[in-house]
């Protein structure tokens, strides 16, 4: 096997921050040594999140077995994961936050096949997947993603399932749509005008919808960034986590390049 330098797009910060965690972990349970430091460890994750590299691979880079590397992302998949808010604390912070409105939206995280795969097709992206909830405020940030369901799972019923339009009602937070959620049992919840032989009002009003939509619409967009989200080579139940877990990373960099 050859070995080369490689770069990873991510900062110093984004390291120490994911090996800090690691380290009071390892202090938590009385690990006193492994083969890889916490900040090698944390090398080693974030390598496999950003560049999805397989475990063969880059096991051989860390010189450590497939065994161990797949140990070490399945541990700090999970510290990172257990740092994501849950739904009703993000929704008080929205509106501590004084945000105008928010953006949920549905993604599909593209899996393998599986053997009882049909669960996992998705008949509106014709592939497999899981169904994944994101809510973002108007700017794009990622205020909160949800577990993971079957990718033939529609978007409403995954609302329904996490328990998002109940909770966004009882907050109050006005909340943009695209027309998978139109039937949503939620005041808040707005969607566009269905139909093609609309009135003008109604043409404009999807217009305006849209604008409002965009940007927060591109939270999906920041969470495939990660190449490990493009399509998941694991098993479709730790979907939900992988996705928390790069959440948390992909808002920690936010806030890092904000502060300069």
């Amino acid at each position: 096997m050859l070995f080369y330098r490689a770069a990873l797009d991510l900062s110093r910060s984004t390291l120490n921050y994911v090996a800090g965690l690691i380290r009071r972990r390892r202090k938590a349970i009385g690990s006193t040594w492994r083969l890889l430091s916490p900040g090698r460890q944390a090398l080693l994750v974030l390598a496999y999140l950003r560049k999805d590299e397989t475990f063969a691979e880059i096991s051989a880079g860390f010189g450590v077995s497939a065994t161990t590397a797949w140990r070490y992302v399945e541990e700090t998949v999970m510290l990172l994961s257990a740092r994501s808010p849950k739904l009703a604390q993000a929704l008080r912070k929205a509106m501590k936050d004084g945000l105008t409105h928010l953006v949920l939206d549905g993604t599909l995280v593209h899996t393998d096949r599986v053997r009882a795969d049909r669960p996992y097709f998705s008949g509106k992206h014709r592939v497999h997947g899981m169904n994944v909830q994101v809510i973002a405020g108007p700017d794009g940030t990622i205020l909160w993603t949800s577990g993971a369901l079957p990718g033939k799972v529609h978007d409403l019923t995954a609302a329904r399932v996490w328990g998002i339009l109940r909770e966004l009602e009882r907050a109050g937070i006005l909340t943009l749509a695209d027309k998978a959620y139109q039937g949503a049992e939620a005041s808040v919840v707005i969607t566009p005008y269905k139909g093609k032989d609309k009135p003008e009002s109604q043409k404009q009003a999807n217009r305006s919808h849209a604008k409002l939509r965009g940007p927060g619409e591109r939270a999906n967009a920041q969470l495939k960034s990660w190449r490990i989200l493009r399509k998941l080579r694991c098993s479709p139940g730790k979907a939900g986590h992988i996705v928390k877990a790069v959440t948390v990373l992909q808002n920690h960099r936010i806030a890092q390049t904000a502060r300069g």
